[in-house]
């Protein structure tokens, strides 16, 4: 590892057109969980000005079987979408909760991918699909997140909330963020830049409410970086295009699944692939990235690493998984080939091992917890009730015992 660096990650908001659409496919998977906790849901969103368009496969009792839509389903997952839309606050002659056109284009699962996934007589539930996932934990924020990230991440929801309580006049949903931090022997110590472009009302590109923008956001951002972090040398770019008042779907069409790097780790550390929102926990896709995050922060917390990388790979149709692999980046206390014995000897015994339905009934996914998710990253959140479950630490002492 190098000990000295200097490194970025970016975020956007919710209401960021990538992002209004990853709010839409979960709140998806949230209703159909909501009515069947063995739902098989893979939602998929497009948005544009003044049009949403859901398409993708499902299964669920009591809204789509055998082929036929329940009564009022489809108003319902009307419903729900506009929902999502007007929550986000998007009431613009470009794109109004109230007024876009939809299109509902989800209809029912495969049949062959069904018979790979549902257990049946002797065979367990198998993966929902083929692949590779990564979970991993740092040391460097209290969350065990990466620092670039979890700034990026704060910086965005302090404007969201600020935007949402009305507390500044000229915000608009749609906004990103970019921290670059220089580290000292591994650890950040300033910040070299800051970047962040956010939609705003007319009016605030220039003059005195120009200003009046530029020294908020400047605000929010020395709020939010720990003390000594901003130094003169600290290079601000804020709204660096001059104008963003046209922005979200109407700006920028969205789509779900595109910004897989802002729900994870920032870059800090490998992805598989695949994207989280509008899925079911039978998606290993999900639910693995879920539980190697489960992992590494319980090694990170348990003081065995710094630095822990997990990762896991499955075939679709078989339920144990394919390989698991554990990388400390050389911060470790413990060899990594231990590590690996004793979180397999862990995951059997608190989870029911890293199967597909070990994983969704150890960690309680069959539940409508998934719209939190898709905004503000999937990891390094507070677990609170059964949101967020991935994220307690509570198998450290666990991990240390199968390691003594």
């Amino acid at each position: 590892m190098r000990s000295d660096y200097v490194f970025t990650s970016e975020s956007v908001s919710e209401g960021h057109p990538d992002k209004v659409s990853d709010q839409i496919s979960d709140a998806i998977v949230d209703l159909f969980l909501s009515k069947d906790p063995e739902a098989r849901v893979a939602c998929e969103t497009l948005t544009t000005t003044q049009l949403v368009v859901l398409a993708g496969e499902i299964r669920c009792k009591g809204v789509y079987e055998n082929g036929e839509w329940a009564p009022g389903a489809l108003e319902e997952i009307e419903r729900t979408v506009r929902n999502v839309v007007r929550t986000i606050g998007y009431a613009q002659d470009g794109f109004h909760w109230e007024t876009f056109e939809f299109i509902n284009r989800l209809h029912g699962q495969s049949a062959h991918i069904a018979q790979g996934v549902d257990a049946a007589g002797n065979k367990d539930e198998g993966a929902g699909d083929q692949g590779i996932m990564f979970g991993f934990a740092c040391d460097e924020t209290p969350d065990l997140m990466p620092a670039t990230l979890d700034y990026s991440h704060k910086i965005l929801q302090r404007l969201a909330a600020d935007r949402h309580s009305a507390a500044v006049p000229f915000l608009e949903p749609d906004a990103k963020s970019q921290v670059t931090l220089r580290f000292k022997d591994g650890v950040p110590v300033a910040a070299t830049a800051v970047v962040v472009s956010t939609q705003h009302r007319e009016g605030y590109d220039a003059g005195e409410k120009g200003a009046e923008l530029q020294a908020y956001v400047k605000g929010v951002v020395a709020d939010i970086l720990p003390a000594g972090f901003i130094t003169d040398e600290t290079r601000f770019h804020i709204n660096p295009t001059g104008t963003f008042v046209i922005g979200g779907p109407d700006g920028d069409a969205g789509l779900t699944g595109r910004k897989i790097i802002v729900d994870t780790y920032g870059g800090a550390a490998p992805h598989g692939g695949g994207a989280f929102s509008g899925k079911d926990p039978t998606k290993v896709d999900r639910s693995a990235a879920y539980v190697t995050r489960y992992l590494a922060k319980n090694v990170v917390a348990a003081g065995l690493a710094k630095r822990c990388t997990i990762q896991v790979s499955y075939a679709i149709g078989v339920s144990e998984p394919l390989s698991l692999y554990v990388d400390l980046h050389g911060t470790g206390t413990v060899s990594e080939e231990a590590l690996e014995g004793a979180l397999t000897r862990v995951a059997a015994a608190k989870l029911g091992g890293l199967t597909p339905r070990g994983i969704r009934m150890g960690l309680g996914l069959n539940k409508p917890i998934y719209a939190k998710t898709a905004a503000y990253g999937h990891f390094g959140r507070k677990p609170e009730g059964d949101l967020f479950p991935w994220e307690r630490t509570d198998l450290a002492d666990d991990l240390k015992a199968a390691l003594a």
